[in-house]
């Protein structure tokens, strides 16, 4: 059973993690009015897999005997000034996140819960990820200085990515 200080503080995590979708899919809605969709495309891609996040916090908690308690969404920003706005909001949401994930692991750590502890290993792991694609799409756009051909040619191999 877990307790309520780890319950409250998973609770946290998954509505950080479905607003974090809901940015997500609100930058995919940019990029497709500004006629971009393999950007559209990798942001959908990163939408789905926050919403994966939330759900295995969610279906762990459960597991636990825990309680799911949803809260208010925030509402998102819609709109950028370019593509590398976008990523650079994207590459600095990736560590808030992953500095909360650290925070709820430190959080497990002082209530002894070592079930939460090796669960929050995976999304350690994931959140080096996150962070190395979002940092290399910024890096890509800061090379390119928005040229529009090179958006486009980024464009498309941003198109090719598969989900999980």
């Amino acid at each position: 059973m877990i307790n309520k200080v780890m319950q409250d503080a998973m609770n946290d995590q998954i509505n950080k993690e479905l607003y974090s979708s809901y940015l997500y899919l609100s930058m995919a809605a940019y990029f497709e009015d500004k006629n971009l969709p393999g950007f559209a495309h990798w942001m959908r891609i990163q939408e789905a897999e926050e919403r994966e996040h939330a759900m295995k916090l969610y279906d762990f908690l459960l597991e636990r005997g825990g309680k799911v308690l949803l809260k208010a969404i925030d509402a998102p920003k819609t709109e950028w000034k370019s593509a590398l706005e976008v990523a650079e909001q994207v590459a600095a949401h990736e560590a808030n996140v992953t500095a909360s994930i650290y925070a709820l692991y430190e959080t497990a750590l002082k209530e002894k819960d070592y079930a939460v502890q090796v669960m929050l290993q995976w999304f350690i792991s994931e959140q080096v990820e996150e962070e190395k694609n979002a940092g290399e799409i910024v890096s890509n756009l800061k090379l390119i200085e928005e040229r529009g051909t090179a958006v486009l040619m980024l464009d498309h191999r941003l198109a090719k990515r598969g989900g999980e």
